[in-house]
């Protein structure tokens, strides 16, 4: 399936569905030709990506190396402190002179506008790894995992439990609007998304567990993400119903439905029946935490 041209990818927002299903089709397409006949053709050989990190991660490095390998390319790791980015080195002059040398820009890091900076004065594709606006690459690896367990999207309802401000909740948020499916946030007032992201959306948003009740998918965070969050008002208490919600949604919850969480590595070492969310065990019969390897694609 062709996908319409696309010079960055900076957020979901930023995508049209017919690119975000193009690139969806693609991800099924080379990890079936992996799974048929043992590697991926080299599509992009000869081809290099900066991987610049303001923030470590395991699986982001790992993913995406991996991917450009597998496809033939090549992709070095810039750690945090070789560059400064903003501070020994502005963001425009790393942009050019990582331009001048790769043929792609992958960028892990705090502040969204670096990114768009990036994009702006470098003159090769940016992928947002992360920020602290959006996190697309997890958004698009959840709805593929999602797609490949229940065979389509549209009409499937998500509820997202816990942080419904932070960068994953947001780019759920776009992607379920751009497939079709209705979602709901259950998060505390002072954790709600911004009511502008909303406008024009399949979105409900509630501080009620009963909000859980009849989900097709359950998406919940590790507590820790939230937990290193800028303070804000009511910091504490919201914490603590955060904390609450994580552990207490999966009582009301559906038996049938299924559950996701963005960080597979809780629990991994458990039984795979077994869901881990804001660090309590579960039994699930539809647990379809995805592989976080398949976002390289």
């Amino acid at each position: 399936m062709p996908i319409p041209a696309l010079s960055h990818f900076l957020d979901i927002e930023s995508l049209s569905a017919a690119q975000l299903w193009g690139l969806m089709h693609l991800a099924r397409e080379l990890k079936a030709e992996r799974a048929r006949i043992g590697h991926n053709l080299p599509i992009l050989e000869h081809k290099s990506l900066a991987l610049l990190f303001q923030k470590p991660s395991l699986r982001t490095r790992v993913s995406f190396e991996m991917g450009m390998q597998h496809l033939g390319g090549h992709a070095f790791y810039i750690a945090p402190t070789e560059v400064g980015l903003g501070t020994r080195e502005s963001v425009p002059d790393v942009a050019r002179v990582l331009s001048g040398y790769c043929d792609g820009i992958m960028a892990r890091v705090f502040a969204h506008d670096h990114i768009l900076q990036l994009a702006e004065w470098g003159t090769v594709p940016v992928i947002n790894g992360l920020s602290d606006f959006s996190h697309p690459c997890q958004a698009l690896a959840d709805l593929f995992t999602i797609w490949e367990h229940f065979g389509t999207l549209e009409g499937l309802t998500l509820v997202y439990v816990g942080d419904g401000s932070n960068n994953v909740a947001t780019s759920l948020i776009q992607a379920t609007a751009k497939v079709g499916m209705p979602m709901r946030v259950v998060a505390p007032p002072a954790y709600q998304p911004d009511p502008a992201l909303l406008n024009g959306r399949s979105v409900t948003v509630t501080d009620d567990l009963d909000g859980v009740v009849g989900a097709d998918l359950i998406y919940t965070i590790r507590g820790r993400a939230w937990a290193k969050r800028p303070r804000r008002p009511s910091a504490a208490r919201s914490s603590r119903l955060i904390r609450s919600m994580t552990r207490s949604w999966r009582t009301r919850a559906t038996p049938t439905c299924a559950c996701s969480t963005a960080c597979p590595r809780i629990g991994a070492r458990r039984s795979p029946t077994r869901c881990w969310m804001g660090g309590i065990a579960w039994r699930s019969p539809k647990r379809i935490t995805g592989s976080m390897p398949k976002r390289r694609f």
